[in-house]
């Protein structure tokens, strides 16, 4: 019982597979979440400046 094992969570891990010890459904839903979670940085609009106009005589 170990890696080798195709039936423990620890041998569908190392054979990379999936089946009733390891569900891909469960996997996929957790790694769906972990975005959301994230802290996203968000920047500030640049400022714009007038330009100033010069009145011709």
């Amino acid at each position: 019982m170990g890696k080798g094992d195709r039936k423990t969570l620890k041998g569908k891990r190392y054979i990379s597979s999936y089946g009733n010890a390891r569900k891909a459904a469960t996997r996929a839903a957790a790694t769906a979440a972990a975005p959301v979670a994230k802290k996203t940085v968000v920047k500030a609009p640049a400022k714009k400046v007038a330009k100033k106009t010069v009145a011709k005589a």
